[in-house]
């Protein structure tokens, strides 16, 4: 593939979707300051209209989230002489560093670091639906709401006026479970974003406040 038919793809892009998501990368985080670079990372895959893609990041960003939330909530937030890093961040790492989305959303609501509505949406649905759905790709999760049947017609060529009706159930079917997994992402990828972009400036007020 010619190099030209990126630069094109990706300028026609870059002028089509830049200016509604460039508000994304004006961002200032007083505690989690490190989860930026993922930030900036996720946008420009949106402007590029790499959705699968922002998806599966944004379950990253929601993970490290939750799990540096944690951390930062027992160690807590003043400064911290460099010799004593090591010492300070070891025990709270190896505690969360490593535990399962369920857990760590768990802790932060008996922690206050999120409320019982952001608790209940991101355990029944940003679980279930985003991150099991994209990262482990789960198809019967994100099609689950899908009809079990869809009406399909096929013809032939030898008798293209004739066409037959026909009940096909779209999440069994690798090439439609696929087709239904894009068109997913398209809708999704950046309202997905949005809520967690705004889940981090709410955890990282939180944090200051506490």
């Amino acid at each position: 593939m010619e190099k030209k038919l990126f630069e094109n793809d990706f300028k026609l892009k870059l002028d089509k979707n830049f200016e509604k998501q460039s508000k994304y990368f004006d961002f200032e985080l007083y505690v989690l300051s490190e989860l930026g670079t993922l930030i900036f990372e996720i946008n420009k895959c949106l402007i590029l209209e790499l959705n699968r893609a922002s998806i599966t990041l944004t379950n990253n960003l929601l993970e490290r989230l939750l799990k540096l939330a944690l951390i930062y909530n027992e160690v807590g937030i003043e400064p911290i002489p460099l010799e004593t890093w090591e010492k300070v961040f070891t025990t709270p790492n190896e505690k969360y560093g490593t535990i399962q989305l369920g857990n760590s959303i768990e802790l932060c609501k008996k922690f206050g670091l999120i409320t019982i509505e952001e608790k209940t949406f991101l355990f029944d649905t940003i679980r279930e639906l985003m991150r099991n759905g994209f990262s482990h790709y789960d198809t019967s999760k994100i099609l689950e709401n899908l009809p079990d049947e869809s009406p399909f017609f096929s013809g032939s060529f030898s008798n293209p006026t004739e066409l037959k009706h026909i009940n096909i159930n779209q999440k069994v079917i690798p090439i439609f479970q696929s087709l239904q997994v894009e068109q997913f992402a398209k809708r999704n990828s950046i309202s997905y974003f949005v809520y967690v972009f705004n889940l981090v400036k709410k955890i990282d007020d939180r944090l200051k406040a506490k």
